[in-house]
């Protein structure tokens, strides 16, 4: 009795299920990477409990370190006198009706740093400003 072999086939690879399988865990990877703004500046912010607000132009930040010297946008100011702050800010701020100021104030700032900072935000009229806060660690947590 002779049994007959069958013929060898190549096998036949085919890349369209690979390829889908690499468009997926380029798909989660982008989704699931968080994307965190980080200064070049520390500061440790105070904190707080109320929800995050999302502005639809590019804010100015204005930051303060513990020793009260100002940053904008990174940039140190020359000194902590409210009219080299109004000089500074008016440089970056086209049109003050229609910014956002984030004031990004260390918590060891001095209250008056932060005070003259509101006050050269209101002298060149800016209606939007904002503080800076980072969320507490606590704040989800549940208590039995």
């Amino acid at each position: 009795m002779k049994l007959r072999q069958k013929q060898r086939q190549d096998p036949d690879i085919s890349l369209t299920p690979l390829i889908d399988v690499v468009f997926l865990l380029l798909i989660f990877f982008m989704v699931s990477t968080s994307f965190n703004r980080e200064s070049a500046i520390s500061v440790d912010l105070p904190e707080a409990s109320s929800e995050v607000v999302e502005t639809e132009q590019s804010p100015v930040d204005l930051t303060i370190d513990s020793q009260g010297r100002f940053y904008i946008n990174s940039k140190q100011v020359i000194n902590t006198k409210i009219n080299t702050l109004i000089k500074a800010l008016k440089l970056v701020i086209k049109d003050p009706d229609q910014t956002t100021l984030i004031i990004s104030a260390d918590g060891q700032t001095p209250h008056q740093a932060v005070v003259t900072a509101m006050d050269a935000a209101r002298s060149m009229g800016i209606n939007s400003l904002s503080l800076a806060t980072k969320q507490s660690a606590n704040q989800f947590q549940r208590v039995e």
